[in-house]
């Protein structure tokens, strides 16, 4: 597997294990319909979240967050719209994005941007 691949992997559990210490029960990682993907789908307060976890190793390109293009957001959607019809138990729901930055092998930072819409 390619670094990158590999560093993705591990920003996921990284991101799964943060947002259950922040009380997000975690239902789903890497959901996909078609080609599109969720990366984590979890509930907290009746609230279903729909989070797009970006990482980086460096800030040569530009923090992670600033990586989720209106394209993507869109393919995030239709994913989202397809999770709905299969689950249509779940009324209430937010996009979030989930910032992870490790620099130089140090601590990973984590910044969370709730409700998001492009």
């Amino acid at each position: 597997m390619a670094a990158h691949n590999t560093f993705g992997k591990e920003a996921e559990l990284m991101a799964e294990s943060w947002l259950k210490g922040k009380g997000h029960d975690v239902l789903y990682r890497n959901w996909r319909h078609s080609h599109y993907e969720i990366d984590i789908i979890s509930l907290k307060n009746n609230v279903l979240h729909i989070v797009e976890v970006k990482a980086r190793k460096s800030d040569a390109f530009g923090n992670p967050e600033d990586s989720v293009t209106r394209k993507k957001f869109k393919y995030l959607q239709k994913a989202t719209d397809e999770f709905l019809f299969l689950h249509p138990e779940f009324r209430f729901l937010q996009f979030d994005i989930l910032s992870i930055t490790r620099l130089n092998d140090k601590e990973p930072e984590f910044f969370l941007i709730e409700d998001f819409y492009y």
